[in-house]
């Protein structure tokens, strides 16, 4: 069935962890959660944007994760103190940056696919055990229609070669489609709790758009003719809450070429679905990263 905001059950007692939440999809899907009766942590770097979120959200039992995912070293402490909670019942990793200038993360990876791909395989794999305390908790993965176009570069991944920005978006967006994919064989092949979910926002005016160029200037358009904000957080909403969303699931908007609409199944290129690749990925995350998830191959 077709999914929006209106269709998230009560969330009282769960405790959300949503990445890059100060502002766009993460902080409507974090409105969405606080106003269900959730925890919501919002995950994101500047004590101050979080802050404003929290005040604009307005209710709720709503706080500040520091997370840097351009630097691992910000990512181990987010999780030794995200670890510290309760439970969690839900990562939902939202954040990522989109077409920015060349630059680098703090560990000298290329920043897209440091932070959109590196720091969500990350922060995952070190939040694993935590959540593996809590039955029926979820890793969800935020993708984008930008991964058809993927096709990863492996012998160039620090763009030492060659950049592209949009090339390279596309396949940090592929990297997070086999990243959830094959986190979810690996899951259900270890018997855990823990079930992962991708999603796409459609085509959404976010401040993801901020380094799109002249582009931006269609970005005010973009409520009328494709996707809000607040609607392009349904399909993250789904994969998060939705009792019957499958595990290893993708969900998207169902309108024209899923751009915009309610959520619902969301179509993969191929390349997402090839499992060869998906393993290649994995072994390589685990070495740029030095972090192992300890999960063996389905």
């Amino acid at each position: 069935m077709p999914f929006t905001a209106a269709d998230v059950p009560d969330q009282s007692g769960k405790c959300f962890i949503v990445t890059g939440a100060n502002t766009g999809i993460g902080f409507e899907a974090a409105k969405v959660l606080a106003g269900k009766g959730a925890k919501v942590l919002l995950a994101c770097r500047d004590k101050a944007k979080a802050q404003d979120a929290i005040g604009r959200i307005g209710h709720g039992d709503v706080g500040h994760l520091p997370l840097d995912l351009a630097d691992l070293a910000s990512v181990r402490r987010a999780a030794e103190i995200a670890a510290e909670e309760p439970r969690i019942d839900v990562l939902l990793n939202n954040a990522g940056v989109m077409f920015p200038p060349l630059t680098r993360t703090v560990q000298g990876f290329e920043l897209q696919w440091g932070v959109n791909h590196l720091g969500t395989f990350a922060l995952t794999a070190l939040l694993l055990p935590k959540l593996a305390q809590t039955a029926g908790s979820r890793v969800v993965v935020t993708a984008s229609l930008a991964h058809n176009r993927g096709n990863i570069q492996w012998d160039d991944l620090n763009a030492e070669k060659g950049y592209s920005r949009a090339a390279r978006y596309s396949d940090s967006k592929l990297a997070n489609m086999l990243h959830f994919a094959e986190l979810d064989r690996r899951l259900r092949a270890a018997g855990s709790p823990v079930t992962a979910i991708g999603c796409h926002p459609g085509v959404a005016a976010t401040e993801l758009m901020r380094h799109a160029g002249p582009f931006q200037i269609f970005t005010p358009l973009f409520g009328l003719l494709l996707n809000t904000a607040a609607a392009g957080a349904w399909p993250a909403l789904q994969a998060a809450c939705d009792s019957a969303a499958k595990p290893g699931g993708y969900y998207g908007p169902q309108g024209m070429g899923e751009m915009r609409g309610r959520s619902g199944d969301a179509k993969r290129s191929k390349l997402a679905q090839d499992q060869a690749l998906a393993r290649r990925l994995w072994d390589l995350s685990v070495e740029m990263t030095g972090i192992d998830p300890g999960l063996a191959p389905a």
